[in-house]
């Protein structure tokens, strides 16, 4: 997995006339100055780290060209490689490989997507499960979430909605300009009334699945953190109270919870 800086910005709207111009501009430069800068790049790679260095910047490479591809056959793929309910190809910041793995994950790759996936993975075995990128730029198709996992006598911190038997993970979206730490402080706080610790968070691991309510191919993801807090939990509101579970209470829960319920007992943290 390439790991990438995350900036969450939303795109600006662009005036037709300028995305032409600039992308005729590229395609110019491209031409002039991409052999000569290939080039260029393949004898500094050498002479700096050596074959190594040429095959690290090879790589560099391909990522680039397979992210290009990712928006440029967008179309196409998201008609040949995936069913209408899918995780949709076209995000500028992903590789045609993690938006495979992703469908691989929904089950919603199509014949023609099957196969292409099993070429590649007689290439690499679960090459486009192991290229699923969890720093992409956020879209309309992933949901961003931070969750704060927290256990006491092997029961996990949740939230249930009133009158309903629905629960969920506390968690809370990411804010721009913020790091995990200041949106999982915000997030407790507002939740709970509670003082995360951030010299304590340690991290559980990123979590995706279909979204709960949302239209199919739509992702929820997930990054946990543990941590100790400061301050007796209090309920967020009157809609929802607040719920040990176990285990066994998985099934009134969203996809991408269970799956964050089946490592942690997995690992012993839950009973």
């Amino acid at each position: 997995m390439i790991l990438k800086k995350q900036t969450y910005r939303p795109d600006k709207p662009t005036n037709p006339f300028i995305g032409a111009l600039l992308f005729l501009i590229s395609i110019i430069l491209l031409v002039i100055t991409g052999p000569l800068g290939f080039v260029y790049g393949i004898f500094h790679s050498l002479f700096t780290r050596g074959i190594k260095g040429v095959g690290e910047y090879f790589l560099k490479i391909a990522i680039s060209i397979d992210q290009l591809g990712n928006v440029m056959m967008q179309h196409l793929m998201n008609i040949l490689w995936t069913d209408k309910n899918g995780y949709k190809f076209g995000n500028r910041d992903e590789t045609i490989s993690s938006a495979l793995g992703r469908n691989k994950k929904l089950g919603t790759l199509t014949a023609a997507g099957r196969l292409i996936d099993r070429i590649l993975d007689i290439i690499d075995p679960n090459h486009s499960l192991n290229s699923i990128d969890y720093y992409v730029e956020p879209s309309e198709n992933i949901i961003d979430h931070l969750a704060w996992i927290h256990i006491e006598e092997e029961q996990i911190l949740c939230l249930k909605k009133i009158n309903e038997d629905f629960y969920f993970i506390p968690k809370g979206m990411r804010t721009i300009g913020d790091t995990d730490s200041q949106t999982l402080v915000k997030s407790t706080k507002k939740i709970f009334n509670v003082d995360i610790d951030v010299s304590s968070m340690e991290f559980v691991g990123i979590f995706e699945a279909q979204a709960n309510g949302k239209k199919p191919g739509i992702l929820s993801r997930m990054t946990c953190y543990t941590a100790t807090h400061k301050g007796e939990l209090q309920s967020d509101s009157k809609t929802n109270e607040i719920a040990w579970l176990t285990y066994e209470d998985k099934a009134n829960m969203s996809e991408v919870d269970q799956l964050i319920f089946d490592v942690l007992y997995q690992n012993g943290e839950l009973t």
